[in-house]
């Protein structure tokens, strides 16, 4: 489970997001990291025996995101996130595929995966598969299991015209107007920080993995 301590670092680093701060206080990240990192190797172990293609000995520093930020181009030079990425797949949290993600924040964590911003052939196979095998992918969406945990599909930086090759006319042309394929649930504080985080992490991973599975075949 994630300790209270981490969150309260994330909250004190909100209110403090500056290197003299962090420097002072670098036992605090250092502790919430190891936090973050034994819980991770939790959620490995436990979805590795639902998804046969994560190895159940991925190392969590694979997985963990840095919580240094790239300004290099952001007009915003913050130096450090204000949360806890963990990225999971086969590769670890280095997939341009779809993947398993979990995010640790106060008051916006949440856990789901997909495949979001994925190749341009990725994409155009995806949208094949939905064309090709609409039933299959309803079968999944569609779902009482997919529907009461996620409810739909993020539309984030969803196209507003027909991609090229599709009629605007077609039954799925809202699906194939998106870029990503992405599927969310928001955790509260409380349930990150209960002696059931783990299984509740992986009951949700376990409602997205046919989904998963849709979207890799789509790339075979």
């Amino acid at each position: 489970m994630i300790l209270p301590a981490t969150l309260d670092f994330l909250e004190k680093l909100r209110e403090n997001n500056n290197r003299e701060w962090f420097k002072q206080n670098k036992q605090l990240y250092e502790e919430s990291h190891r936090n973050v990192y034994q819980f991770s190797a939790e959620i490995i172990k436990s979805l590795s025996q639902l998804d046969s293609t994560i190895p159940d000995q991925l190392d969590p520093k694979d997985c963990v995101m840095r919580i240094y930020r790239d300004i290099r181009f952001s007009k915003d030079k913050s130096p450090y996130k204000l949360n806890f990425g963990i990225g999971i797949s086969a590769k670890g949290k280095n997939f341009d595929g779809p993947g398993y993600y979990l995010h640790i924040e106060p008051g916006k964590c949440f856990v789901g995966g997909g495949a979001w911003h994925p190749t341009t052939e990725l994409l155009k196979s995806v949208r094949q598969e939905i064309d090709y095998n609409s039933s299959d992918w309803h079968e999944i969406i569609d779902s009482s299991d997919f529907k009461k945990t996620f409810n739909e599909l993020s539309a984030e930086d969803k196209l507003q015209t027909a991609p090229k090759g599709y009629p605007s006319d077609h039954p799925d042309i809202e699906y194939l107007k998106l870029k990503s394929f992405i599927a969310a649930r928001n955790l509260k504080d409380k349930e990150v920080m209960s002696t059931s985080a783990a299984a509740i992490v992986t009951e949700t991973f376990e409602k997205l993995y046919p989904l998963i599975v849709f979207l890799r075949n789509a790339n075979a």
